[in-house]
């Protein structure tokens, strides 16, 4: 089977494969700006933007280098760099930005992504029924959901074709499978009907019914085959997150990479979240100390994300995510957390962009 191409709104994808956004210090220009240079989709991921650069375009900075507040946590001075010096990278192709439904400030964070040139805006980590209204000024940049079932798709389209007149510009639906926040309660991950191969065809169905929608497979993806599998059930193209943390320029630290090639099958699991779903990532020392109680105090310096309630969830599973993803990125293993997708543990090489986006479109061999 031949890979090919195809568009969001008005832009132009040559390969079907779009760069998960990994926030917290992993997908940021040196990645995004490689990928899309490569001929795929690069994807900025907007959080944690106040520790770029060793908290360099943070306003204000507290104890152990944590921003203070949303406004410093999702620094817009640093994504204007970091988009900058992306599109150093890759020119004119096209480059999006991944920006969370439960973030606080999140309308503020979608118009900095569009003012500071992204050409399409990915948003998951809950239905995102106002993404239309936080973009109203900005008319071409595509507008691509994350949703985990058909009925979910339905919802979003419904509504943003009441109230804004406009459906998404390409859907991506997400199993189980995929690192960091899950779309389903900890049980739901696991039961068959949920998985990626089950869900994929429903949505695509769902997505007819309302015009050319692209539809876009992600979650647990890995290689060639894999990608072929889904464009065989009818996807557009695929997202992988994971697999891209095993290049060169995954902004990453080499800390971070070593503790994906370390890890095994039974090392990734899934966890308890502040943000109210499971996330899935490296059991590292960062367990251990949860469960003995002996993890860092939460104090909730960022004010990361509203279902968080400023820090009451965080205390309740025992950490504070904003903190332990920055930990990750800095590249302390022992109180960091490293999301991981479900097949992490398959990594065991560190290459360039190129040579994986070849991988991926002719296969392994």
């Amino acid at each position: 089977m031949t890979l090919t191409g195809f568009t969001i709104g008005k832009h132009t994808i040559e390969k079907p494969i779009i760069q998960g956004g990994m926030g917290v210090g992993v997908s940021w220009d040196q990645l995004a700006g490689t990928v899309s240079r490569e001929g795929g989709l690069g994807v900025i991921s907007s959080v944690g933007t106040g520790i770029y650069e060793n908290r360099a375009y943070a306003d204000r900075v507290m104890a152990e280098g944590r921003p203070y507040e949303a406004e410093n946590f999702y620094s817009r001075k640093a994504l204007f760099t970091i988009f900058e010096k992306a599109r150093a990278i890759c020119g004119d192709a096209p480059l999006a930005c991944n920006i969370l439904y439960a973030i606080n400030d999140y309308d503020r964070v979608v118009r900095d992504a569009c003012e500071a040139g992204a050409d399409i805006i990915i948003t998951g980590a809950g239905l995102p029924l106002t993404m239309p209204e936080a973009a109203r000024d900005f008319p071409d940049v595509a507008l691509v959901p994350i949703v985990s079932t058909a009925k979910a798709l339905r919802i979003l389209c419904r509504r943003w074709e009441k109230t804004h007149g406009r459906l998404p510009d390409a859907v991506i639906v997400e199993g189980p499978l995929s690192g960091g926040h899950q779309g389903f309660r900890h049980a739901e991950c696991f039961l068959p009907e949920n998985q990626l191969d089950q869900i994929l065809p429903p949505v695509i169905e769902e997505a007819k019914k309302w015009g050319e929608i692209p539809v876009i497979a992600a979650g647990g993806i890995w290689d060639h085959d894999d990608i072929v599998r889904m464009m065989e059930l009818g996807a557009d193209g695929v997202q992988m997150g994971t697999r891209f943390i095993g290049t060169h320029e995954c902004d990453a630290s080499d800390a971070f990479k070593q503790v994906i090639l370390d890890s095994t099958e039974e090392t990734i699991k899934l966890v308890k979240s502040p943000v109210g779903y499971p996330a899935r990532s490296v059991q590292t020392n960062l367990q251990k100390m949860i469960a003995a109680g002996t993890a860092p105090q939460v104090a909730c310096i960022s004010n990361c994300v509203s279902p968080c309630h400023r820090g009451e969830e965080a205390r309740a599973v025992g950490y504070c995510i904003a903190d332990r993803l920055s930990d990750a990125a800095d590249g302390m293993v022992e109180t960091g957390l490293f999301f991981s997708g479900a097949n992490g543990y398959r990594l065991n090489e560190i290459i360039s962009v190129r040579e994986l986006m070849e991988k991926l479109m002719r296969g392994e061999g």
